[in-house]
């Protein structure tokens, strides 16, 4: 198992003079004021105890109301978590053997890989470069006759490609044929500038959504997330909550009864501004590098010039910018991945740098 070079970069940033950090993952805004209040609150009212291993069964009511409204789920099965990291450990851990092979749709996020490998089970990735689109074919040339799961993430880190409701199809045909379980990272799903991003859920019934409150609500340092699935699927997360309750035993519960108040919280503007900042970002790179228009999360994955991402990203920290190898996240080492949740004026600043490296 490697260790991660999103933080042995984010890491570098503690000892360097203001850099210019497009490194980590994490909104660059504050949780909401009701969710701040309400976890000043339960701390106060002493909500410090281990809640179910489930989660609260309020907070579980709501999520298990809102997917079901969704997706039309008639009685979702729903399982709170630490964070999305939580979740896709769960949901590996409670339905994969050793031996089995996971579809990685390639570039991925960096956990994916590490976790298939360290819990005994091979991925086989696939190849959606160069514009990261996932199509039907790609994902059937990919098939084994031990593939058992498809990890799938969309709006994606680190591309911010967002699958149409035609690719999803597709892939849900081949998902169906080769009955395949899928996991749906959806993390960022209010991250999405084009409209509401398709879900695998719409088209395909053999489904866990896991998702997390990090990344919409600016909190992710409070680690809660959920897993969710359609009634047919409650043993499997029940396999998973078997699990959790030998490892993470529960999310934290102060911060479990803040988040129910997550529906009274407006996040439209910070959407807004994070669109803002995409258009910043493609509109300041496109003459200068290759890359495709993210359409959702907050990253640009930018091909280095001579193809050379570790060469690129040296280059970049002598200029006093961080920016993540493509290798962390893909078979191929060609591209950086540049996260643009950060202020403008370090986005203005950052991508002056970068063009100016990029003319030599």
């Amino acid at each position: 198992m490697e260790g991660s070079a999103i933080r042995r970069i984010w890491q570098m940033a503690a000892g360097m003079k203001d850099p210019i950090n497009f490194s980590i993952g994490a909104p660059d805004f504050s949780p909401p004021e009701p969710l701040k209040q309400g976890a000043l609150e339960a701390v106060a009212n002493d909500c410090s105890t281990y809640t179910v291993t489930q989660g609260l069964p309020e907070l579980r009511e709501k999520l298990a109301g809102r997917v079901g409204e969704e997706f039309g789920w008639s009685d979702p099965s729903v399982l709170v978590t630490c964070g999305l990291s939580g979740a896709l450990t769960l949901a590996l851990l409670g339905t994969m053997n050793a031996g089995d092979d996971v579809l990685v749709v390639d570039p991925f996020f960096v956990s994916y890989r590490q976790l298939v490998r360290v819990f005994g089970g091979r991925p086989v990735y696939v190849d959606t470069y160069p514009d990261f689109r996932l199509t039907g074919e790609a994902l059937e040339a990919a098939v084994t006759a031990k593939s058992k799961l498809l990890l799938l993430n969309s709006p994606a880190n680190p591309t911010g490609a967002v699958y149409s409701e035609a690719e999803l199809r597709e892939v849900a045909d081949v998902a169906r044929r080769h009955n395949l379980l899928v996991l749906s990272d959806d993390i960022y799903q209010e991250f999405c500038y084009e409209g509401r991003a398709a879900n695998i859920a719409d088209y395909y019934e053999n489904v866990i959504v896991m998702r997390a409150f990090s990344k919409t609500y600016g909190a992710p340092g409070w680690r809660v997330g959920y897993v969710a699935a359609p009634d047919h699927l409650a043993k499997v997360v029940d396999a998973m909550a078997t699990v959790q309750q030998y490892t993470f035993v529960c999310a934290p519960h102060p911060f479990q009864r803040a988040l129910l108040a997550a529906d009274a919280c407006d996040v439209s503007e910070h959407i807004a501004a994070y669109r803002r900042k995409r258009d910043a970002v493609y509109e300041g790179l496109k003459d200068d590098f290759e890359l495709t228009r993210p359409e959702g999360a907050f990253y640009a994955f930018v091909k280095a010039p001579g193809a050379d991402a570790m060469a690129f990203v040296e280059r970049a920290i002598k200029a006093n910018v961080l920016i993540i190898p493509g290798g962390t996240f893909s078979q191929r080492d060609t591209h950086f991945r540049l996260s643009y949740a950060t202020s403008d004026e370090q986005i203005e600043e950052g991508v002056a740098r970068l063009r100016g490296l990029a003319r030599g």
